[in-house]
């Protein structure tokens, strides 16, 4: 079974800010409290083939998560795909943005959630727990990136 759960919407940052803001996912564990460590590999700017390597809490459990990036479109689209094989995998994901007036920009995240083994009978409460919480996911990262990211 996998299922999409996704969010949209609007931070009060220029559009290619907000890109390499979201684009560095060094920068998650800042809206996502279930990253407990994160590495970018190689260390070096973000880019097609880029790797995000990730400690996670998920309920009780810790898991390593390996995120590639697929698609690199400043300021506008990036997409990733998990290559760790857990439970619950996000299968494809990615962010794409739009600029607004007034130097703000519209932010629409995504996640494709796959569940592989016993992770076929979990990922249904994976994406209704994600899903309950897609809108305060949004806000988070509104909220980080909007103290993150200097008003000009």
């Amino acid at each position: 079974m996998t299922g999409k759960f996704e969010a949209t919407f609007e931070v009060d940052r220029p559009v290619d800010e907000v890109f390499a803001y979201l684009a560095d996912g060094r920068n998650d564990p800042e809206f996502s409290p279930r990253v407990l460590r994160i590495e970018r590999v190689p260390d070096a700017p973000t880019a097609v083939g880029t790797v995000f390597r990730s400690t996670v809490k998920d309920a009780a459990m810790k898991t390593g998560r390996e995120i590639r990036i697929t698609a690199f479109e400043a300021p506008v689209k990036l997409r990733w795909a998990e290559e760790s094989k857990n439970l619950v995998t996000a299968r494809e994901g990615g962010y794409d943005l739009e600029p607004l007036a007034n130097g703000r920009t519209r932010v629409r995240f995504h996640n494709v959630l796959e569940g592989h083994g016993l992770g076929k009978l979990l990922v249904g409460l994976a994406l209704a727990a994600a899903r309950k919480d897609a809108v305060g996911f949004g806000a988070r990262i509104k909220a980080a990136a909007e103290a993150g990211i200097a008003p000009r």
